[in-house]
């Protein structure tokens, strides 16, 4: 499992600033100012736990270190691609491909169970399988 402390670590080392901001509808966001700097707001009293705030801070690192980030002003932006270019950082940074093959070899093979080993949503497990095995995020379309 991929600590959150890490993920924590890896913030500090990028000088992307963390911060307890309230968030009821989402539970966290991730902003890049104008200089381009990044910020990341998360909501304690929605993350319940390591599971949630581990797959929140993932992703939200995910915009930061891949400049993700859509303008709700464009009409030519698509939003769905900065959030799976998030997701799919996330995954890699949190689940490696060979880290999940090891598990379905020990007999880790339920979704449940695989969220459980790796500390992540069931909904993240989905995403990291579709996009280890057919090479997309499309988890509505295998489950």
């Amino acid at each position: 499992m991929y600590p959150v402390s890490q993920l924590y670590d890896y913030a500090a080392a990028s000088g992307i600033a963390v911060f307890d901001f309230s968030l009821p509808e989402n539970g966290s966001v991730s902003i890049i100012d104008d200089s381009g700097s990044c910020y990341i707001g998360i909501d304690a009293s929605v993350i319940d736990g390591d599971v949630l705030e581990r797959v929140h801070l993932g992703h939200e690192l995910g915009h930061c270190a891949t400049g993700s980030f859509y303008n709700r002003y464009s009409p030519y932006d698509l939003r769905q691609r900065h959030e799976n270019r998030a997701d799919r950082w996330a995954i890699h940074r949190m689940i490696t491909e060979g880290q999940l093959d090891e598990a379905v070899a020990e007999g880790c093979c339920e979704i449940w169970d695989l969220a459980e080993r790796f500390g992540v949503t069931e909904q993240f497990m989905k995403k990291a399988v579709c996009l280890y095995v057919h090479g997309n995020l499309a988890a509505e379309l295998y489950f």
